[in-house]
């Protein structure tokens, strides 16, 4: 009777201190292994480059986000190339030497002499060679159609930096709701830009038995080619920006809401004195006078309404357009200067402060070169430069309003 109780309870120890220390060495175990896990999970993320809470949430996020805001502003930096490109071949009116447009066909240019000859052979049945270019050699064509090769297979090739990574971007879901939306426009802007492109170069191929004036491209194609480039360029620089950098909470004073409506109002003026280049370049008008402060011996020369109606001079004048672009730069910078005034009253992060000075810095220089082409008689290299200034200020412009926005709550 008693040798089965001493046995159970013997029994009932063993079993208890097994379990014991079972659980003793489960808990030892425990931090080993919560130390194991979180070492691999540090090296995923070291390897990946992600920080640890973005690598456990979900996508899209701060890291995917920094991503998709570099692939934007490095889009817009091609765009910056195209519309460079394109200034360049305006300037050295080689813009109708490709007489047809393909998307494909084109891609491959003229190798054997004969393919050559028979490509000039079809520029020379268009007004640019009939009127202007009638004793052009085939080595001159070729400089010519290469400037315009180039610009075309540039915008192609700005089509494909839009497109490729954004389906990719949109397959690892990288993109949220509202990128998506912004992603699509611009590619499909892309598109538009191309087409626009050939749209305005059809313009300067079209006969005009009444008029031997120098055949060029219609200004007002010129002129949205060049805005739809524009819009392209500052809507994928902002939403690169947007993306990059952190907003800063800026106090919701009244200066702070004055200043962001006010650098608002200068960026737009931005924008419009780069639109109005299009129209000088497209009438050549800087040829017109080339004399400064005043436009020959006066300050408004006598021709300046010479067109009848009134308002057909600001579009078709180029005494008026030339008018129109000095009064909008010198507004331009009249606008900055106050914009950078007024800024000096409040106190803003260092970020901001820098855009603001950069700005105004190339807000002089770009009136700077706008003087020298027109007293220089327009020097193909120095009014490419000018008009990369433009865009300059334009990028400047765009990254100080970014600074600036408002930090959504």
């Amino acid at each position: 009777m008693l040798l089965p109780t001493l046995r159970s309870l013997v029994t009932c120890a063993c079993r208890t201190a097994g379990n014991g220390l079972q659980l003793r060495n489960s808990v030892q175990r425990a931090p080993w292994r919560q130390f194991v896990v979180k070492r691999g999970h540090s090296s995923v993320v070291a390897e990946t480059g992600v920080p640890s809470g973005a690598a456990m949430g979900s996508v899209p996020n701060a890291a995917t986000n920094r991503i998709v805001g570099r692939w934007l502003v490095a889009c817009s930096g091609m765009v910056v190339g195209a519309v460079v490109l394109g200034g360049v071949t305006r300037l050295t009116e080689s813009g109708l030497s490709m007489v047809d447009w393909h998307l494909i066909k084109e891609m491959k240019p003229p190798r054997t002499q004969a393919e050559w000859e028979a490509e000039f052979q079809k520029y020379q049945q268009f007004p640019e060679f009939k009127i202007l270019n009638h004793d052009m050699t085939l080595p001159e064509f070729k400089f010519i159609w290469y400037m315009e090769y180039s610009h075309r297979m540039w915008g192609r090739l700005v089509g494909l930096a839009y497109i490729l990574p954004a389906a990719y971007f949109w397959r690892r879901g990288y993109l949220n709701r509202t990128m998506k939306g912004c992603v699509l426009g611009l590619c499909g802007f892309v598109c538009f830009q191309g087409l626009l492109g050939w749209y305005m170069v059809k313009s300067g191929l079209e006969e005009n038995p009444n008029s031997f004036d120098v055949p060029r491209v219609s200004q007002y194609r010129l002129a949205a080619h060049l805005g739809s480039a524009l819009l392209l360029y500052c809507a994928s620089l902002w939403a690169g920006l947007s993306l990059m950098l952190k907003p800063h909470k800026l106090p919701d004073t009244h200066q702070i809401t004055l200043l962001r409506r006010f650098a608002r109002g200068t960026g737009s003026l931005v924008f419009l004195t780069a639109l109005s280049g299009a129209f000088v370049a497209g009438l050549d008008a800087g040829l017109v006078y080339n004399s400064f402060p005043k436009m020959g011996e006066r300050w408004i020369p006598d021709d300046i309404l010479a067109f009848s109606p009134a308002v057909k001079n600001f579009f078709e004048n180029p005494t008026t357009v030339q008018f129109d672009h000095r009064i909008l730069g010198i507004g331009t910078v009249a606008a900055i200067t106050g914009l950078y005034l007024f800024s000096r009253r409040i106190a803003l992060p260092r970020r901001t402060r820098l855009a603001l000075t950069s700005l105004l810095t190339m807000a002089y220089m770009q009136v700077g070169l706008g003087i020298c082409t027109l007293l220089m008689y327009v020097p193909t290299p120095l009014a490419a430069t000018h008009q990369s200034g433009s865009l300059a200020l334009l990028t400047l412009a765009i990254w100080l309003l970014t600074e600036l926005r408002r930090v959504a709550k």
